[in-house]
C-alpha cells in the first residue's frame, strides 16, 4: 500500500475556501510551499517505524501532508483553533487511518489523550496495540508560546511524563530565529542565555534548517529556524530542573556582570559557592558551561539555599 496521500486542494486554496485568515491572537503564519515541509522532515530524520508523530499547531495543515508523505503511519495533530477542523477532517479521511486531530491547548492539554488517540491508529493499521518507541514532537510553533511550550516540555522530559515517558523522544519545533540561535548558543556565544542552559541541561539542540519569512502567509517581521531536540544519553542535570532553571533566570538577568559580583549582590557568603564548583568568578554567566551551572544547582538544592 503506498503511503502517499492521494491529490489534494492546495493549502492556498483551503485557506480561502475556508476562509482560514490567519489569526494575529494566535500568532498564526502559515507555509504554503510544500517544498519547504517537505525539506523540514527530511532534514529532521525522524524513525517512522513505530514511531508516534505528534504535531503542534498543524493549521490548515501543509506540514501534516509532508509527514504523512514521509511514510507516518500514526500522526496525532493537536490545534488550538478549531476553524482548522474541516481541512482537518479531510486530511483525515485521506490518510488511510494514519492521522487524528485533537481541538486543544498543547499547554494544559492530558497527553493520555493523545497517546490513546495514537494507540488507537495503530490498533485500525494492524489490529495489535504495544507501546511506542519512539515519540517525535514536531510542529510550526506560534512565536507567542513557543518558549512557554519548550519550557514545559523540557520539565515533562526531565520527569518523564506523558509523552515524553517514551524511550525515545525527540523535539523538532519551529521557533524565531533569534530564540532559535538562544537554543543551540555554546558558552561564550553572544545568544547563549538561560534557554541555552536549560535546554542543554537535559537534551543535545541542534539546527535543521533556517526558513525566512518570505515562506510565511502573512509574513512575519523575523525570519524562522527549525531546532531539534534530542535527549542527552548522560545529561549533565543532577538537580531538578527547576532549580536550574531558577539559577540560571537569576544569573542571566544580570547578565553584564562578572559571576562574583553577582553573588557578591545576593550575599558576600554566596561566593563560596563558586569556588566550591571551581567556577572562575571573573567570568560572566554566558561563559559558564551547562555542565558547571549544572553543578552549581546540585549543591544550592542540596543545601536548601533559596535563590532570589
Amino acid at each position: 500500500m503506498s503511503l502517499k496521500l492521494p491529490k489534494l486542494p492546495s493549502i492556498r486554496d483551503l485557506t480561502r475556501i475556508y476562509n482560514l485568515q490567519a489569526k494575529q491572537k494566535f500568532s498564526q503564519n502559515f507555509i504554503m510551499d510544500k517544498n519547504i515541509t517537505d525539506k523540514i522532515v527530511r532534514l529532521a530524520g525522524l524513525e517512522l517505524e513505530n514511531a508516534l508523530c505528534v504535531e503542534v499547531g498543524p493549521g490548515p495543515g501543509l506540514l501534516t501532508r509532508s509527514i504523512l508523505d514521509r511514510g507516518a503511519k500514526n500522526v496525532v495533530a493537536v490545534e488550538k483553533d478549531s476553524r482548522f477542523t474541516p481541512a482537518l477532517e479531510q486530511l483525515q479521511d485521506v490518510s488511510a487511518g494514519r492521522f487524528r486531530s485533537i481541538i486543544g491547548d498543547m499547554l494544559t492539554l492530558d497527553h493520555a489523550t493523545i497517546i490513546d488517540e495514537g494507540l488507537r491508529l495503530q490498533s485500525n493499521a494492524n489490529g495489535e496495540i504495544k507501546a511506542f518507541e519512539n515519540v517525535h514532537l514536531i510542529g510550526n510553533l506560534p512565536f507567542s508560546v513557543a518558549t512557554p511550550l519548550l519550557i514545559q516540555w523540557l520539565h515533562q522530559l526531565a520527569t518523564k511524563q506523558g509523552i515524553f515517558s517514551s524511550p525515545q523522544v525527540s523535539m523538532t519545533l519551529m521557533f524565531q530565529r533569534e530564540v532559535g540561535d538562544r537554543i543551540v548558543a555554546l558558552p561564550s556565544e553572544s545568544p547563549r542565555g538561560r534557554l541555552s542552559v536549560v535546554a542543554q541541561s537535559i537534551c543535545d539542540s541542534f539546527k535543521v534548517y533556517n526558513v525566512p519569512s518570505s515562506s510565511f502567509v502573512p509574513r512575519p517581521k523575523v525570519d524562522a529556524t527549525m531546532v531539534q531536540l534530542r535527549p542527552l544519553e548522560n545529561p549533565p542535570l543532577t538537580s531538578s530542573l527547576g532549580t536550574l532553571e531558577h539559577l540560571v533566570r537569576f544569573v542571566f538577568m544580570k547578565r553584564r556582570k562578572m559571576l562574583l559580583r553577582i553573588f557578591k549582590d545576593w550575599h558576600p557568603d554566596k561566593v563560596a559557592l563558586l569556588e566550591e564548583c571551581e567556577i572562575d568568578p571573573t567570568l560572566r554567566p554566558q561563559d559558564v558551561s551547562t555542565e558547571a551551572f549544572c553543578e552549581l544547582a546540585q549543591l544550592i538544592e542540596q543545601r536548601g539555599i533559596k535563590i532570589p
